[in-house]
């Protein structure tokens, strides 16, 4: 089991990990191996996942999301399929450790004394400049 939280733990065999050629410069070794790995976790069929931490991780995945609900992380920054394969599993466990934290409820504030004082003399401040764009009146 891969462990997420104290609550939370991943299946390892609801990961797959596809095996591809890595892009970028790198000579005979990215010509010739299959490096670059390609992590799939499907959000959607996972039971270890609650309601509102699948919810909270399609969020976070964004376009790492396909319609079909699998999360898809690919890595290739490392020489090794090994350290590429660490690499994307730790990116995943990171993801999923964020939405299964809830988020902080927003605690409401109070503008202070100073801060409405000073917006109504800006206030004051536009209105006197708007007046004197305003046409004169004819007094007679």
């Amino acid at each position: 089991m891969i462990r997420i939280n104290d609550r939370l733990a991943l299946d390892p065999a609801e990961i797959e990990f596809r095996f591809l050629r890595a892009q970028g410069p790198g000579g005979q070794n990215v010509n010739k191996l299959e490096t670059a790995v390609q992590l799939r976790f499907d959000v959607r069929q996972s039971p270890a996942l609650s309601a509102a931490v699948r919810a909270r991780l399609e969020r976070l995945a964004g376009r790492r999301l396909t319609k079909d609900g699998v999360l898809v992380i690919t890595a290739q920054t490392q020489r090794s399929q090994e350290r590429n394969r660490q690499e994307a599993l730790d990116r995943l466990v990171e993801l999923v450790r964020q939405a299964a934290t809830p988020p902080k409820p927003r605690t409401p504030t109070k503008p202070t004394k100073a801060s409405k004082i000073r917006h109504q003399e800006a206030k004051m401040h536009r209105a006197r400049r708007k007046s004197l764009r305003a046409k004169p009146r004819d007094e007679t």
